[in-house]
Parts: C-alpha cells; structure tokens; sequence
C-alpha cells in the first residue's frame, strides 16, 4: 500500500477552516471585505512608524501589480487576506526603517560587499543544507531568519526579543500548516535566503511562492531586476554594519533566473551549482508550493503549480548556464544533490577546495554540530508524487540533462528529510 504524500497528509487546524469557511459563506452573499490599495498600506506602514522615507527607488507599480493579482486571482482566504496585509505592511516599515537607520549611521553605506558566494541550483536540491554548513564557518556571513525579518536597529540592541518575535512567527506557519517543517527547514537563527531581502522592492519570488498571482508574475519575468540586487546590496550593508565576516555566504535557487542583474551589482561574485534531476527536483518544489499556498486560499491547483514551475525553472537554467559560461571556471563550483545528500561535510569540503578557502578541523567540528542539530529538529518525511502535478513527458531541460547526465524523465515517486533536501 502507497503511504500517503506530504500534500495528502496536509490539513489546516479545524478552527481555521471554521474560520476560512465562515469567510466564503459571507462571500456568497455579497458579503465582503475590502480589498487594501497600495496608497492605504503605505500610510498604515508610515503611521505604524511614524516615518515617511521610504528611501531610494519606487516600489508602487510593483506593490500595485502584487495587490491587483492577489485581489482578482490569488483566491485567498480569510488567513489570506489577513497574512497579505500584514507582511505588506510588516516589509513596508522595514524599508522606512532601513532608510531611516542608512541616514542616522553614515557608514552602513560605506559598507564593501566583496566576493559574495551565491548558493544556486534547482530548489529542492540541497542548497538550504549546504548554506546552513558553510554559514558555521566564523568567517563567513550569512542572513538569519530574525535580523531578515526585523534588520532595523543596525546593531544588536533588542537581539533576543527580535529573535523571539521571529520564533512565534515561524510557530503560526508551523501551526497553520502543520507539515511544512517536514518539508523545509525553518528556525528563527538559521540562515535566510535571498527573496526575502529583495521583498521590500515588491520584485521578489516571495510573492509568487506564497500566492497564485499569474498577472503579476508574468509583469515581474519581464522587469529589470537590478534595482531589486540594488536594494539586496543595501541589505547586506545594513546586515554586514551589525557583524562583519570576511565573506557572504547567500542563497537562493532564483538567482538563476536573474544572474545578468546580480552580476551587474556584484561582479566579483562566486557561485556553488548544485545539480538534481529536473523533474525530481521540480516535484519536489511544487508539493512546497502547493502546501504553503493552501494556507493562503482554499482554491490550489497543483497541476498548474507543476507546469508553472517546469517553465519558470527551465528558463532559469537556460539563463544561467548561458551567464556562467561567460566566467572563468574558477568562479562557479559544481556540486551533485546526491553527495550533498550523502555526505554533507565532504561536499562543503569541496567548496573550500575549489575557491582555496583554508578548511580545518574546527570549522569541521561546527559543521559536525550543525549538521547534528539539524537532524535531530528535523520533523518527518517529505513524500511527493510528479503524477500529482502531471510532469510526465513535459521535460523542458534535454540540455541540461544532457550536459550533466542526467536521464530525460524521473520516478513519479520520491521521499526526503526536509534537512538534506531543502
């Protein structure tokens, strides 16, 4: 008998489903709440603040194309609704309070970002695993979950009331959706990936993730994206103003799609590629997808999640092998989800190898004690189907299959521990 898929296993509290279907009830007849403009949450966020710099660079037409997609496709429910007005608001203040704190500490923008390592590859390859391993290093710098979410003030001040705040928060995702730690990693102190520091420009794979927005992504793959690698480098200086390292240690499988405007920000950047079988990797992201969109609406479809992402995916690939094959050798280093998957350490060892970083015994006992810690938080197993999003024949990737040996088609069925796989 066939055990029972992550996504089949997934169910909302049932006073949340009283509370979502109480919502569509209200819905039906004529019943409903309004939808908020992008003018009212920027004043709730300046009121919030009592601040009205919202600092370089317009984000209106990209938060007005997010909040028009959400209110006439995204389907959201009533925790929908509430969580979209809340984190719009929430990452509007911070970006009055990072243009805020940029004009109190002068130096946060004399802040040098100096050979960033950008951890890319399909998601659901192992890239979260190897970020929180070479983030144990000392001299490496990486974003955590709690400074990403409240990076303002820029210094330590309030360090555990703000990691506390960031704790409960994960608490409700992890309440809401109870599966979701068996499928990523989540922690208040563990490194953050890259969408969430972009997110205050309202270009960012964030969005696309969390909500059905298909009007909103088609307007955000055509967009210049450098203003977005623009404010993730004021980011990083906000971040690197707190606690310096000698480098970054950055994530995000969406990097990708975007390398041409990351690299004009950062052209000395380096870059780890883990590499996975399209498809396996593909199914994987879609059943992350469709267990967090169902937080957010009752109405998810996981067909069009999984050709969604086949095209997304495929492109970014295509983008990015045609970027890196622009730069010398020894600045991408290639990695396989299977020996990440094996053994972690060796393959973070690897990475050192290949840029000449000094590897000793103490960052290999850090990464040891990570590592062990990881596992020991890590909550189920992580069970997917391909046929649930109907990816058979509809591989996209020959090329790169080819390139890197892999077989044009994967099983329909796989498991992993959200610890290695994420």
């Amino acid at each position: 008998m066939r055990a029972p898929t992550t996504i089949e296993q997934t169910r909302a509290p049932i006073l949340i489903r009283a509370l979502n279907k109480a919502g569509a009830a209200l819905e039906k007849i004529g019943v409903r709440s309004t939808s908020p403009s992008a003018r009212e949450l920027i004043e709730t966020a300046k009121r919030r603040c009592r601040l009205d710099d919202f600092g370089e660079g317009d984000f209106f037409e990209p938060l007005s194309h997010l909040l028009e997609s959400c209110c006439h496709e995204a389907r959201l429910n009533v925790i929908g609704k509430m969580a979209l007005r809340s984190d719009i608001v929430r990452i509007l203040s911070n970006r009055l309070l990072l243009a805020r704190d940029r004009q109190l500490f002068s130096e946060i923008a004399q802040q040098k970002i100096r050979e960033p390592l950008f951890i890319v590859g399909l998601p659901r390859s192992g890239t979260t695993l190897l970020h929180i391993l070479l983030a144990a290093d000392p001299a490496h710098r990486a974003p955590l979950t709690w400074e990403v979410m409240s990076p303002s003030p820029p210094s330590s001040k309030d360090r555990q009331q703000r990691i506390r705040q960031a704790a409960r928060n994960l608490a409700v995702l992890r309440w809401l959706a109870p599966t979701f730690e068996s499928v990523h990693a989540t922690g208040a102190e563990l490194p953050q990936e890259c969408v969430s520091l972009m997110s205050p420009t309202f270009m960012s794979d964030q969005f696309d993730t969390m909500y059905n927005v298909p009007s909103y992504r088609a307007w955000f793959f055509n967009q210049d994206l450098r203003p977005a690698y623009e404010f993730h480098r004021r980011s990083l200086q906000q971040l690197q103003f707190r606690q310096s390292a000698e480098r970054w240690v950055l994530k995000a499988p969406a990097h990708m799609f975007a390398a041409p405007a990351l690299l004009s920000i950062y052209p000395d950047a380096r870059f780890v590629q883990i590499h996975r079988e399209p498809i396996e990797a593909v199914a994987s992201v879609s059943s992350l997808v469709t267990i967090l969109r169902r937080v957010f609406s009752d109405a998810v479809n996981p067909v069009l999640i999984g050709r969604d992402a086949l095209t997304y995916w495929a492109q970014a690939l295509k983008t990015f092998m045609h970027t890196r094959d622009q730069l010398p050798p020894q600045r991408v280093c290639d990695l396989r989800y299977d020996d990440v998957r094996r053994d972690p350490i060796a393959t973070a060892r690897r990475v050192y190898e290949h840029f000449g970083w000094r590897f000793t015994k103490e960052i290999e006992e850090r990464m040891r004690i990570v590592l062990a810690r990881q596992a020991s938080q890590t909550n189920g197993v992580h069970r997917y189907d391909a046929t649930h999003f109907k990816l058979d024949g509809m591989n996209g990737f020959a090329d790169y299959c080819e390139r890197f040996g892999f077989s044009s088609s994967a099983s329909n069925e796989d498991e992993e521990r959200a610890v290695a796989a994420a």
